[in-house]
């Protein structure tokens, strides 16, 4: 079955870094696009970045534009986000997603969240 485990959720000073990582398995990873999004406390989920599958083409929202970076290593089936620069306000559980074609139409996977809090 599909499966998506993120770690490498902490609590770090605003300025500093974390690395985050997400496992898939359960389907043929290199061949869809990855997603990580976040979702703070009392607010919407919000897509943080996006990669491709083969060519890694990557698009970011404008909150984390040019402080985080999204990476994918389809030969571990990991996707991975570098988060720079951090800022009270990128605290939040931070999940990885991808969109599968499945019998009964697509569906959404999720993995169950790391969480990020960033303060002094």
């Amino acid at each position: 079955q599909v499966q998506l485990v993120e770690s490498g959720g902490d609590l770090v000073q605003p300025g500093g870094s974390l690395r985050l990582s997400c496992a898939a398995s359960g389907f043929v990873f290199r061949n869809y696009p990855m997603r990580w999004w976040r979702q703070a406390s009392g607010k919407e989920r919000e897509l943080v970045a996006t990669i491709s599958s083969v060519e890694a083409y990557t698009s970011y929202s404008d909150s984390v534009k040019g402080r985080f970076t999204i990476s994918r290593d389809n030969a571990q089936n990991t996707v991975d986000l570098q988060m720079n620069s951090l800022k009270p306000e990128d605290t939040a559980v931070y999940y990885c997603n991808v969109h599968l074609p499945t019998p009964v139409g697509p569906k959404e996977f999720w993995g169950q969240g790391t969480h990020v809090t960033v303060s002094s």
